[in-house]
């Protein structure tokens, strides 16, 4: 599914809501809408497997559900993972969770370690995550 944007420079992918039933749906989506649009081998899973952490994140954490957004931009894929949740202090952890004093975080650690780009923006109530992966 193609829809516009504002942006000609962008192109709306799939946008998703998501539960935890539906998750292995969600990531078989994700999966097969960045391979057709170029996202191959390695690069595939990681970008596959970091989605599927942060949209994990959102059940686990912000209710249960989650709204998933995934763009083409020119040169890069984009995925921007929002949530309604109780939101949290964005933090990125240096270390693998669970080799220092902390137990959360492995995810964001997971998706910031394999992507191109991460960026979290959260408040009271709510986050958005944004992941991205460059097309080469």
């Amino acid at each position: 599914m193609r829809l516009s944007g504002l942006d000609d420079s962008e192109t709306v992918l799939l946008k998703r809501h998501f539960t935890e039933a539906n998750l292995s749906v969600l990531r078989a989506l994700v999966e097969d809408t960045a391979a057709s649009e170029g996202l191959a081998g390695v690069r595939l899973g990681e970008f596959t497997l970091a989605i599927s952490e942060i949209a994990d994140n959102a059940i686990e954490h912000a209710g249960g559900r989650g709204h998933l957004e995934l763009r083409r931009l020119a040169d890069e894929l984009e995925c921007r993972i929002t949530d309604n949740g109780p939101g949290f202090t964005p933090a990125i952890p240096e270390l693998l969770p669970g080799l220092d004093d902390t137990r959360s975080g492995r995810g964001l650690w997971l998706a910031h370690l394999v992507t191109d780009r991460l960026t979290i923006a959260a408040g009271a109530t709510g986050a958005a995550v944004t992941l991205a992966m460059r097309l080469r």
